[in-house]
């Protein structure tokens, strides 16, 4: 009986080992590493990498990739990156209101509470990367990166 009892609890151990190391390799995944993964934030060594002329749009998806935007030209193709983030709002200034303005006429509460409930700010663009294709569509004929 007590050599079942061990067995069990080796099992159970176990188990709990294999949980817990697939929760400590899936958890990141869930924090937001997933962007990584995708590929969305550009990488600036990756651009580096880029020689027009020679690079292949294989090697470009493969570092990038699926494109955000693809336009097609009589030129050719343009792959379009982009990674954006939040935009960060500063802290609203207090405003010292002098004498009794709630006693005039002209003074509409409404109005104040419409301006202090706008919109939450949108996204920024924090870089961008067009690679413009040949002809034959294969080959990178230039590219531009910006970080702004």
């Amino acid at each position: 009986m007590n050599s079942l009892m061990k067995i069990n609890h080796k099992r159970a151990r176990r188990v709990r080992q294999t949980a817990l190391v697939l929760l400590v390799f899936t958890l990141p995944l869930f924090l937001g590493a997933w962007k990584i993964v995708r590929g969305r934030d550009i990488n600036p060594a990756y651009v580096d990498r880029i020689q027009d002329g020679k690079t292949k749009k294989h090697e470009i998806l493969t570092l990038f990739g699926d494109p955000d935007e693809i336009d097609r030209t009589p030129e050719g193709t343009v792959y379009i990156y982009k990674t954006f983030r939040q935009k960060t709002t500063l802290p609203k200034k207090e405003r010292k209101v002098l004498g009794t303005v709630q006693d005039s006429p002209y003074f509409d509460e409404d109005w104040l509470k419409n301006k202090a409930s706008r919109k939450p700010p949108g996204k920024e663009l924090v870089s961008m990367l067009v690679i413009r294709f040949g002809r034959d569509g294969e080959t990178v004929q230039n590219h531009n990166y910006k970080q702004y």
